[in-house]
């Protein structure tokens, strides 16, 4: 698995936990805050789409997983 799927993966996982977490219509709902999370991800996603800089891509190339390239 290259480290672009990977980011993709991790992206769409915490978006959904975040939603989850922070949707009062949830059964597992905690707090509104957790909505701020799910925006944070999603300006990640937008600047990176823009910027080639991810934080999650640089960590996953230090412990040697490939690009998609």
């Amino acid at each position: 698995m290259n480290a672009e799927r990977i980011v993709r993966i991790v992206a769409g996982f915490f978006v959904l936990l975040s939603l989850a977490l922070g949707a009062q219509a949830s059964p597992l709902f905690v707090s509104e805050y957790f909505l701020l999370f799910t925006a944070f991800v999603g300006l990640n996603l937008f600047q990176s789409g823009f910027t080639q800089i991810c934080p999650l891509n640089n960590i996953l190339a230090k412990f040697g997983v490939k690009g998609a390239c």
